[in-house]
């Protein structure tokens, strides 16, 4: 009786490497990985070729020139006499701080509006729909022209402020708006405020894992745990706690005016206040029609079936709608925030020194090295764009729909 069985396998020959399906696709993206190499190295030392025959050469020893130039907005401690280096550390974390910003307004604003979008009041969808629809069809640079001249003009000099009691004109006696920036309270840290921050950041782990625990107890068991208010107890309670118990080691230093000008505090520039105002205004128009496209992407039917069940208006949005509806809301999100990060090179509009303006701009002017500078801004965004696309779409993939 004979056994039937696998035919013997052959030996790899060079041949498989087009005629085997197996082996075919990578032979076809090594050879183009080789051809984009090879291009990139013909386009490199060409243009070290041409630099060389024009008596020039790249050289990032400028870095360590002093820049000799002032920056009137700082994170970091920097002098005239700091290097190039140092003014483009300076501009980045003034560019990262924009970023930030306006990434945190914009989202918020962007979810309100448009989730009031959707609102069945006439008057409040209108008016969210006029928002949406002036800002987002004129461009930004405008909008941030446009409020810096409101902030110059409407808001008074602090000259204004004098008087008998300068306090009093102040908001809550504590900030300042003028028209040179805004004052606001500045924590000041003493022995012992570790502490107390650390257990600020442990109370915010800490509703992160009850919000948790309260979601999957829903899910597994069917059981509605409360949140609310252990979130806010957990929020206040042991830091406020703690800051009695370590002596209150965290005070505050307020602005007061002295002289021509507020003195203490937190100064924001004029600058600065309206860069980040536009842009997060300015994203948060195409950020709510994200949202609104999200929630109108689930079906109806979904929100009856939840309000079948008895769940408050509330619960469906927040337990139904807008679980389902980030998969389709973060992928466009990830763009809004990239566009947030690009459109800060508008800074200089204003006078804002953010990387653009140093690294780009003065440096570039007084080294002549544009070449450098510029590969160097480009790298800076290429890695923040990334960095960004990096965690948001780790987000993603969170949020996204999981077979079973």
């Amino acid at each position: 009786m004979t056994t039937l069985s696998d035919p013997p396998k052959g030996g790899f020959r060079l041949s498989m490497l087009i005629n085997d399906t197996r082996y075919r696709s990578y032979t076809f993206q090594f050879i183009a990985l080789i051809a984009l190499i090879a291009a990139f190295g013909y386009l490199g030392s060409n243009l070290v070729a041409n630099l060389k025959a024009a008596g020039l050469n790249i050289s990032y020893r400028f870095l360590g020139e002093p820049a000799g130039y002032d920056i009137n907005q700082r994170l970091i401690e920097y002098t005239s006499q700091s290097t190039h280096l140092r003014a483009a550390m300076v501009g980045a974390l003034n560019t990262l701080l924009v970023a930030v910003v306006a990434c945190f307004f914009a989202t918020i604003i962007g979810v309100i509006v448009g989730v009031l979008r959707l609102s069945k009041n006439w008057l409040v969808n209108k008016l969210m729909g006029v928002y949406v629809e002036i800002f987002r069809n004129v461009p930004v640079l405008i909008w941030i022209l446009i409020i810096m001249a409101v902030f110059v003009a409407v808001l008074p000099q602090p000259r204004e402020f004098r008087g008998d009691d300068a306090t009093a004109s102040m908001v809550l006696g504590s900030f300042a708006f003028t028209g040179r920036g805004f004052y606001f309270p500045k924590p000041v840290f003493g022995p012992g405020s570790m502490i107390v921050v650390l257990t600020f950041i442990a109370s915010l782990v800490g509703i992160w894992g009850y919000r948790r625990y309260a979601k999957q107890q829903l899910f597994d068991h069917g059981r509605m745990v409360s949140t609310l208010w252990p979130s806010i107890g957990l929020f206040f309670v042991p830091t406020i706690l703690m800051f009695f118990i370590m002596g209150q080691p965290i005070t505050l230093d307020y602005p007061a005016l002295k002289g021509f000008n507020f003195q203490g505090g937190i100064y924001a520039r004029n600058s600065f206040i309206a860069l980040t105002f536009a842009l997060s205004i300015y994203t948060a128009a195409f950020i709510a029609e994200n949202v609104r496209a999200g929630i109108l992407a689930i079906s109806t039917g979904q929100t009856e079936a939840a309000a079948s069940l008895g769940l408050r208006p509330g619960r469906i949005m927040n337990l139904v709608i807008l679980p389902q509806a980030l998969r389709v809301i973060i992928p466009p999100l990830i763009s809004q925030y990239l566009n947030i990060t690009k459109n800060s090179s508008l800074a200089i509009a204003v006078g804002y020194m953010d990387i653009t303006g140093t690294l780009g701009g003065i440096t570039l002017n007084q080294t002549g090295r544009a070449i450098e500078t510029v590969l160097l801004l480009m790298a800076f965004y290429l890695i923040i764009s990334l960095s960004i696309s990096a965690v948001m779409n780790v987000y993603n993939n969170s949020v996204k729909l999981k077979e079973r």
